[in-house]
Parts: C-alpha cells; structure tokens; sequence
C-alpha cells in the first residue's frame, strides 16, 4: 500500500552530472558532497578556487566613469 504522506515528505533524488569529472552524482540530501559525486572531486574543485584557476569575472567601470570609492554603478 502507498503511503502519501510519507512519499510527499520524501524529496526525489536527481542525477546531475558531477561539475568535476562529468559522470553522475546523485543530488539529494543523502549525498554530503553535492553537486559532486565524491569528497575527491568536491577537494579537487576547492583546490582550484584556492589556487584561482577559477576567478569571477571582474566588472570594469565604463571609460567615463570616475575612479575610486566614488563609482556606484546605476
């Protein structure tokens, strides 16, 4: 017999690809190392933001923009 109640608490688990190696990671609170599929690909990816591998894009003020504290962007 179904139980509902219980399924509606449970949240389905999704397979996304792993950000690291590419291969399936299971996306669900069971998975500690979400959105990766092991702890060495979620250290692996740690170690390239520590390393800047990886870097957000820096905004560049318009040409005419004045420099400093003083520019907010509109």
């Amino acid at each position: 017999m179904a139980h509902p109640e219980r399924d509606r608490a449970a949240p389905t688990a999704r397979i996304v690809t792993c950000p690291c190696c590419g291969g399936d990671s299971i996306y669900a609170p069971s998975n500690a190392y979400r959105p990766f599929c092991s702890e060495r690909c979620k250290q692996v990816d740690l170690g390239a933001w520590a390393s800047e591998d990886f870097r957000m894009p820096a905004e560049t003020p318009p040409g005419d923009a004045p420099r400093g504290d003083s520019y907010l962007p509109h």
